[in-house]
């Protein structure tokens, strides 16, 4: 299970490496936090940012369960 997990991990990041995380920092905020915001009703966000934050949601309950 750990190996298909880490393939679909590496597919879905292969071309974003970092990205979002820049855009959390300059906004001032941890990735947890700017994800939240992203993705709250009303935001202005663009699409592209709101499918990282909701990786980087996904990716963190990966984390968070090892």
């Amino acid at each position: 299970m750990i190996r298909v997990a880490k393939k679909w991990i590496a597919e879905a990041t292969k071309n974003s490496h970092g990205q979002f995380r820049k855009k959390a920092t300059k906004a001032g905020k941890s990735t947890a936090a700017y994800a939240n915001e992203v993705l709250k009703p009303g935001s202005h966000a663009s699409t592209k940012t709101k499918r990282q934050a909701n990786l980087a949601k996904t990716l963190g309950k990966v984390r968070k369960h090892k």
